[in-house]
């Protein structure tokens, strides 16, 4: 009898265990149940509703209300010469950059902490799966680096490694220790990320 009891337990939770696993793979911004969502202040639809102009830069569901419930943005980025985009993740989006100009190094860091990078050319495209630690830099000095971004989200969710680890509010002493350093090196690194005024 315990046998019995034991086999309809475990695949019992084999069963709950499968449908969270597989709402998990599948989960991401959610349907919805009309052709599209109006904002609360728009009374009227026509053609400019899904029509948004003058791209320079990120184009989300903020900047383009349409997008809601469409699971997708974009953004136009524009890498100056020798710059940086620092390591950030969009927590809500995988993202696929197509680069349009220059020269581009892509960098991912994966769960295991492995880094993979990669130096782009025109014509070259990066995924950057939702979640995972990122960067991009512009290693040339003369030229400029354009880039379009697409993600599998209209609201992607961006957020810095830097500027959450050091203009937060997170003590001192817990980041030292984090990173296995003093408190004057954290104070420094954050004087450091501090605009200029």
């Amino acid at each position: 009898m315990a046998s019995k009891s034991f086999t309809k337990t475990f695949f019992s939770l084999l069963l709950v265990s499968s449908f969270a696993i597989i709402h998990m793979a599948i989960a991401g911004d959610p349907d919805i149940i009309s052709d599209f969502i109006v904002p609360a202040n728009v009374t009227a639809i026509d053609a400019n509703f899904f029509t948004f102009t003058g791209m320079r830069t990120l184009v989300s569901m903020a900047e383009f209300p349409a997008l809601n419930g469409q699971s997708v943005s974009y953004d136009v980025l524009y890498f100056p010469a020798g710059s940086i985009n620092p390591p950030h993740t969009h927590v809500r989006a995988t993202g696929l950059l197509f680069l349009l100009q220059g020269t581009l190094q892509e960098g991912l860091i994966d769960t295991t902490n492995k880094l993979y990078t990669q130096t782009l050319q025109a014509g070259d495209m990066f995924v950057f799966p939702k979640g995972l630690v990122h960067y991009q830099y512009n290693p040339d000095a003369q030229t400029p680096a354009v880039a379009i971004a697409a993600f599998g989200s209209s609201n992607l969710g961006s957020v810095s490694v830097p500027k959450a680890l050091f203009n937060t509010d997170i003590d001192d002493v817990v980041l030292a220790k984090s990173f296995e350093t003093d408190v004057a090196t954290i104070q420094a690194l954050k004087v450091g990320l501090t605009p200029k005024q």
